[in-house]
């Protein structure tokens, strides 16, 4: 990257959060270069970094453009949040000339190579012509619906997200003397009648596929007659999807929610993507037309919405795929059938994908027959599809068992999802509860409370703590680990958690679990401080921290202070990262980013402590949302054979040299290749847990 915009605050600078962000995804570019790789792995890479970056202006860019607008009050002025746009616009216009030479040199050959031929041109071979005229006519044309552009009519809108093809047109037949006249028109990809992509017939051995934008383009002449098409371009607009709940009341949450997210598709223009190739003289008639702005025009390729290539059809199979490990089995809860009664002896520690995400649904499973619990409260944040969580509890529900849900309705882009499952929850007998005003609950909790025959014990169960969301589907992709206990201190804690989702009065003080808009920042700023002590005394400290981004401006000043009084500091940070390395007062700190086949989502903070080392796992990043306006959840690993498996996986992460890189000063990622043998971290890990005989 280029030498990025920081910001400055007393004698320590830091990178703009988003600028960051975008560093993040350059590296998500950087895998589908990786010639190691099967070629259906490396297209994978280019989807997602399509998609994240469609999101990153839906929702940070939109912010930005916000700024613009004097009426709307926002943090920065608007002269900053116009020069951070132009910033954005610059390093992305960079990074999507790379993606297309990529795709363009790398990915189209490769597919060559193994007999895949995906066409570039709406001119095909002549064996295929009949065929694609055929597939058009029959399966395309009826959903075609063209309209001539005309400047100041208000009928015409731009869907957000969705590729329009933009025709400039001459009447074959014009009135003897008439001057020159172009006339234009635009028609959106009917995207839910067919597919983006068009297997054609095989042809000596070789497979074919179309972009359906071409198989449009060469039968274009059909859509409009009477016109010579004279040129043809694809344009995309992205809009402003964010929208703000947090000090909303309560009541009628539901339905507030709801009818945001049904304006998310007509929101404000962020994003404007066009064929660079298209003319001058046409890209300002629809300026003119739509009213863009210069500061929203982002030159693309030929192609848009890639993020659809994960929808490339694969005619070859899995020999072009990357074969992902199956999950492996814990010993411990396969030699018994009873997930509870395993945990009445001791604590497990479960590591996703690695591991099987079947050992909580049958942990849940288990609880709504135990004739022994009595409750279930869990907190959903992001809820899969036809979620075998879900339906667990509506078991349970149905079993007697009384069960309540909080559900976080204020889940970014699963509102929608979150409140058709709730509706579905609360018809079994599932006490719902929605959204807390001011506050989104991101902590991952489970609570199983059983029958006490003490009085003065009531709080006997079982508990599930964890870094990521109740998602089988995700669990198959994501990083993540999840702490199973009956440990009643634990259990006392997340009680409490729960009386707070309820609107109970607060009772106790966490003494177990840290807990943001509770102890959660005064507790990690005294663990940073011990270790600065420690070093003060003359020992040693030392801090691990993995997490997904690091943004509070707080935290990256204790960080700094650490490093500059002498302490170590490893970070692990997939993502955004405000915290700047090869600083005189970061010289301590290291700062590592592994991306690769499953996403680094679990949450660790590691103390060296004075040899008593502590290990926490949470669902918190370090940024300022998490730790100020939502509910998170830091729980520690007590039991020492548990906390070493967490830092023997730290230090692997570490020696990573194949997917790991240093994230440096101007923000570049530079891979860690070296002379040690070859260590692929979530390789050595599933090796490491395979080979692990018992927790």
């Amino acid at each position: 990257m280029r030498k990025p915009v920081t910001m400055e605050n007393n004698n320590y600078s830091y990178f703009k959060r988003d600028i960051s962000w975008l560093s993040f995804n350059y590296r998500v570019l950087l895998e589908a270069k990786d010639d190691r790789l099967p070629i259906y792995e490396r297209i994978k890479f280019l989807s997602i970094y399509s998609s994240n970056l469609e999101e990153f202006y839906k929702i940070r860019v939109s912010g930005y453009h916000s700024s613009l607008l004097e009426s709307i009050k926002r943090d920065e002025s608007v002269e900053e949040a116009l020069k951070t746009i132009v910033e954005i616009n610059g390093e992305v216009t960079a990074q999507e000339k790379e993606y297309h030479a990529i795709f363009n040199e790398m990915i189209l050959p490769g597919l060559r190579d193994n007999g895949i031929i995906l066409y570039q041109t709406d001119k095909v071979e002549p064996f295929h012509r009949a065929y694609m005229e055929k597939y058009f006519n029959e399966e395309v044309f009826p959903y075609l619906q063209p309209m001539i552009i005309m400047k100041d009519d208000i009928h015409s809108f731009i869907q957000d997200g969705r590729i329009y093809q933009v025709v400039s047109l001459i009447k074959k037949k014009k009135k003897e003397g008439s001057a020159f006249k172009y006339t234009y028109a635009i028609m959106k990809i009917p995207y839910t009648k067919i597919p983006r992509f068009i297997e054609l017939p095989t042809f000596e051995g070789n497979y074919y596929i179309m972009f359906i934008d071409d198989v449009i383009k060469a039968n274009m002449k059909n859509v409009f007659p009477g016109y010579e098409i004279v040129d043809c371009y694809s344009i995309k607009i992205s809009r402003d999807a964010d929208f703000s709940l947090e000090n909303e009341d309560q009541k009628d949450i539901a339905e507030k929610i709801l009818r945001k997210v049904r304006k998310r598709k007509i929101g404000a223009v962020t994003r404007v993507q066009y064929d660079k190739e298209m003319p001058d003289y046409f890209l300002k008639y629809l300026c003119e037309a739509y009213e863009i702005e210069e500061e929203e025009l982002l030159p693309s390729g030929r192609y848009l919405n890639l993020s659809d290539l994960m929808k490339l059809p694969n005619p070859v199979g899995d020999a072009l795929k990357q074969e992902l490990p199956q999950p492996l089995r814990v010993p411990e809860l396969e030699s018994n059938n009873s997930v509870l009664r395993v945990l009445r002896k001791q604590d497990v520690l479960l590591h996703f994908p690695y591991q099987s995400f079947d050992y909580l649904l049958r942990f849940l499973l288990q609880a709504s027959f135990d004739p022994k619990v009595l409750e279930i409260k869990v907190t959903q944040y992001r809820v899969a599809e036809n979620s075998a969580v879900i339906n667990s509890l509506i078991s349970a529900a149905k079993n007697g068992k009384k069960v309540t849900v909080f559900v976080e309705l204020k889940a970014r882009f699963d509102e929608e999802n979150n409140y058709l499952t709730s509706e579905l929850m609360q018809q079994a007998g599932v006490k719902i509860i929605y959204s807390l005003p001011g506050l989104k609950v991101h902590a991952k909790l489970a609570y199983i409370r059983k029958r006490s025959n003490d009085p003065n014990d009531p709080l006997k169960g079982y508990a599930y703590l964890g870094t990521g969301n109740f998602n089988e589907k995700t669990a198959r992709i994501y990083s993540d680990k999840g702490l199973l206990t009956s440990n009643k201190e634990i259990i006392k804690d997340i009680d409490e958690i729960f009386r707070v989702l309820e609107g109970k009065p607060y009772t106790h003080d966490f003494n177990h679990l840290l807990v943001t808009q509770f102890n959660m920042i005064p507790e990690i700023h005294g663990m940073i401080e011990r270790e600065i002590e420690k070093v003060k005394e003359g020992g040693e400290g030392y801090i691990i921290l993995k997490m997904n981004s690091l943004e509070d401006r707080g935290m990256v000043n204790a960080l700094y202070r650490a490093s500059e009084a002498g302490v170590k500091i490893d970070l692990i940070i997939r993502g955004i990262c405000c915290l700047i390395p090869n600083q005189p007062y970061s010289r301590n700190i290291t700062l590592t980013r592994i991306v690769d086949a499953y996403l680094e989502h679990a949450r660790v903070w590691y103390f060296l402590n004075g040899g008593n080392e502590k290990v926490y796992l949470t669902s918190a990043d370090w940024m300022e949302r998490n730790l100020h306006r939502r509910i998170e959840v830091a729980f520690p690993i007590y039991k020492e054979s548990l906390k070493r498996q967490i830092i023997d996986i730290l230090k692997i992460q570490l020696e990573d040299n194949q997917s790991a890189v240093w994230v440096d000063e101007n923000l570049n990622n530079l891979f860690k290749h070296n002379d040690q043998p070859p260590l692929r971290a979530q390789h050595a890990i599933y090796e490491y847990l395979e080979g692990s005989t018992g927790q």
